[in-house]
């Protein structure tokens, strides 16, 4: 379910955010709403007596980096899910400090708010629940699942506008398919994504 912030509000303006203490440019969520907003969806605003399994994330520039690992952490503890979506020049951090279980960021850049992150996370985490795919090993054998991007992928024709489909795809051995998949993984990940070999992969 989705719940405007707004409806929290305590003016009659239905004022969600302020301007800065100390200064400076943009505005900043206030605390009510959200603190309103967490104790009428779970009964409480202490974190310790949330129901079991829940977990409120805030999603910011300034959170754990979003990466497969992490996702599969939290996709395992999380029976309830709410979302904090950001905007502005982000939340008041006694919301941080009070109500987040985990503050997560999807990425070195700024968005105009938390929405398309939020969307981000809820796909990465719904997807590793199970039948959620096609397949059983579908979500096992993504990029990032074993460290690692994903091999490349071919399919029919075997040979398109003189490119040819590798030979080890098609001759069966699965054995020496899975010995091909793992080498062009590792290969890929050298050249893109060489931090995911020295194992820094996003581990909650």
């Amino acid at each position: 379910n989705v719940h405007d912030i707004r409806e929290y509000a305590v003016d009659k303006h239905k004022m969600t955010d302020d301007r800065p203490f100390g200064g400076g440019d943009g505005m900043v969520m206030k605390p009510e709403p959200i603190f309103a907003a967490i104790e009428h969806l779970l009964g409480t605003s202490e974190r310790e007596n949330y129901p079991a399994g829940t977990k409120v994330a805030l999603l910011s520039p300034q959170g754990h980096p979003l990466k497969q690992p992490f996702v599969k952490a939290l996709a395992d503890e999380t029976e309830h899910l709410v979302i904090i979506c950001g905007r502005y020049e982000g939340v008041d951090e006694r919301v941080n400090e009070s109500l987040v279980t985990n503050e997560i960021s999807i990425g070195d850049y700024v968005l105009s708010g938390g929405e398309p992150a939020a969307v981000v996370l809820v796909d990465a985490m719904v997807r590793l629940l199970p039948e959620a795919l096609g397949s059983d090993t579908s979500a096992e054998n993504d990029s990032f699942s074993n460290g690692l991007l994903d091999c490349p992928h071919y399919t029919r024709p075997a040979e398109f506008r003189g490119m040819r489909v590798p030979d080890v795809l098609l001759n069966g051995n699965h054995a020496e398919i899975e010995k091909w998949r793992r080498q062009k993984a590792l290969e890929k990940t050298k050249v893109m994504r060489s931090d995911l070999l020295e194992g820094e992969n996003g581990e909650m």
